[in-house]
């Protein structure tokens, strides 16, 4: 039976690192048996849309997507705060579906909330600032014209930041209250199921009104949600 699998935050960025050549295993050993390929953001470490180059650590990734696409499956890519501007290549090359900021989809007549969770915090006023400002059309050109090594240089460096901040995130934990309203606003939207990624920690959690999953990762969780026949099931590969 086909099935539609989510996956988020695997923060891509050397092939030879433990969780690339996972998620690259993972991919060819579900091919021709996904319908859906849902990407709740953060695939990669660092990605910025260029029309006609792609940085060649990620190539191996992008094969894999790109056999997936050849054997049936849908591809839908909701950008997350490493990876945005995805525009020109994979909706031109690889055929997805872009949701910039999330958005519902309809899963065999569910409606299902998909978003990276980066947005779900609407208190993070510093966050959404610096969100807008990489996101915006001045910078989004002044990328577009600096070299491509150039780039990956300055992103390797953001990596390294990121990560110390990453730590002092997880040590923060969940912001609960912000995700119990986030997720009971869309079961008032007539929402079944809310997936999210971003937060790096598996979520099951089943309200009246509807179910609410967070992806976990795919850095040493190696987790992961399968939506089949109706019901949705968060699995570790």
């Amino acid at each position: 039976m086909p099935q539609d699998i989510f996956i988020a935050d695997a923060h891509l960025l050397d092939p030879g690192d433990a969780n690339y050549g996972r998620l690259l295993e993972f991919l060819r050993s579900e091919q021709g048996r996904i319908r859906t390929l849902y990407i709740l953001g953060d695939l990669f470490e660092f990605w910025v849309g260029y029309r006609h180059l792609v940085f060649a650590p990620y190539v191996p990734v992008l094969s894999a997507l790109q056999q997936l696409r050849e054997a049936g499956t849908r591809i839908v890519y909701v950008e997350g705060n490493h990876d945005f501007h995805l525009g020109h290549y994979f909706r031109e090359m690889l055929g997805c579906r872009i949701l910039p900021d999330g958005g519902t989809v309809e899963i065999d007549g569910l409606q299902v909330h998909i978003t990276h969770g980066d947005l779900i915090n609407s208190r993070d006023s510093g966050y959404l600032l610096l969100r807008r400002f990489l996101r915006s059309r001045p910078l989004r050109w002044l990328t577009a014209m600096a070299p491509g090594d150039l780039t990956w240089r300055i992103a390797r460096w953001a990596s390294r930041q990121s990560q110390k901040g990453r730590t002092e995130k997880d040590a923060r934990g969940l912001p609960e209250r912000e995700l119990d309203e986030f997720a009971r606003r869309r079961f008032a939207e007539g929402c079944a199921i809310v997936v999210t990624g971003h937060f790096h920690q598996p979520i099951y959690r089943q309200y009246e009104e509807g179910l609410l999953i967070g992806l976990g990762d795919w850095i040493g969780q190696y987790s992961y949600g399968v939506l089949e026949e109706g019901r949705f099931s968060l699995l570790s590969y």
